[in-house]
């Protein structure tokens, strides 16, 4: 099998991975409806609920740019505030990481089963059909997933493949490439999973890996970024303040990237784990900083896209 031909079935597999989440997080969001929202819009009063709000529906959803963008949509919609969006778009951050966890243990090989599971439970009526779905297209996320690995497996003594994941041994170079590539493939689960996975099978090194699963915190928030534009200027603020969330983020831990990144690895030996933590700690540590700073944070969101109604936004 020639280099392009690997290529294109990895693609393929990548191809595979986004509609598997697309399509979980459709089927999670119609099985949910309408109680999805008043969920959402009921917990948001609080900055802490919120925040556990965002975590947990994006750890179901598998997805923080559908996550962000539901939250961008309602704040357009006038069911929650700007304020209230807040707690929401950081623990939506949070609750990403809930894909590198799954495939850092392993749990790949549970793609086939919940496929097959899911597509007997949607035969039967009506009650039971979505649930099937929902479960067919989760099995199909890691399916998937475990597809990537296997076509990217007769790169491993590829000079090509060396020469690129090689960038990512400088901090800055792994950042950029997690940026770019999510914000390209508009996921940042398929950017951290298959860093994951390279790190599974030794192509990777989890001082390299731990950077792009940071960098691609900021290529997430393009998603959102696309989806207020059209919309009003407490959507907008919403959508900028994921950016600007992230971003500060990034940039508080960029100068000890690296030195944080050998302290995961010292810390837990198995190295794909180590990028787990790391991812976990990340979004732990800077959602928790911005959630007591949140007014502090937020002035500069409300000078940048100034209200352009009388809407009394109270914390």
């Amino acid at each position: 099998m020639t280099t392009v031909q690997i290529l294109i079935a990895a693609l393929a597999a990548v191809v595979l991975f986004l509609h598997g989440l697309q399509g979980f997080s459709r089927e999670v969001q119609s099985l949910g409806g309408a109680r999805l929202q008043a969920w959402l819009g009921r917990f948001t009063a609080s900055r802490l609920r919120g925040f556990v709000a965002g975590a947990l529906t994006t750890a179901v959803v598998q997805s923080s740019s559908a996550t962000t963008s539901l939250t961008v949509a309602l704040v357009d919609s006038g069911a929650i505030t700007f304020w209230g969006s807040l707690g929401l778009i950081l623990g939506a951050n949070v609750g990403t990481t809930a894909t590198a966890w799954l495939v850092s243990f392993k749990l790949t090989g549970i793609g086939p089963w919940c496929i097959v599971a899911g597509a007997v439970i949607g035969a039967l009526p009506f009650r039971f059909n979505v649930s099937g779905k929902a479960l067919f297209y989760f099995g199909f996320i890691f399916f998937a997933l475990d597809l990537i690995g296997s076509s990217l497996k007769p790169l491993h003594q590829h000079d090509l493949m060396f020469e690129v994941l090689a960038l990512a041994d400088v901090p800055w170079r792994g950042v950029l490439m997690g940026l770019v590539l999510t914000a390209i493939i508009q996921s940042s689960s398929v950017t951290t999973g298959l860093a994951i996975v390279l790190v599974q099978q030794g192509v990777l090194p989890a001082v390299a890996a731990i950077p792009i699963v940071i960098g691609a915190n900021v290529g997430s928030t393009f998603t959102a970024l696309l989806a207020g534009i059209s919309l009003n200027t407490s959507a907008r603020r919403t959508a900028w303040a994921n950016f600007t969330f992230n971003a500060l983020g990034v940039a508080a831990y960029f100068p000890f990237l690296e030195g944080f990144s050998w302290t995961m690895i010292t810390w837990f030996h198995n190295p794909s784990m180590a990028v787990a933590w790391a991812h976990l700690l990340f979004n732990v540590s800077i959602g928790v900083v911005l959630l007591m700073t949140l007014r502090i944070v937020e002035k500069p969101l409300r000078r940048r896209f100034p209200s352009l109604e009388a809407m009394k936004e109270t914390g």
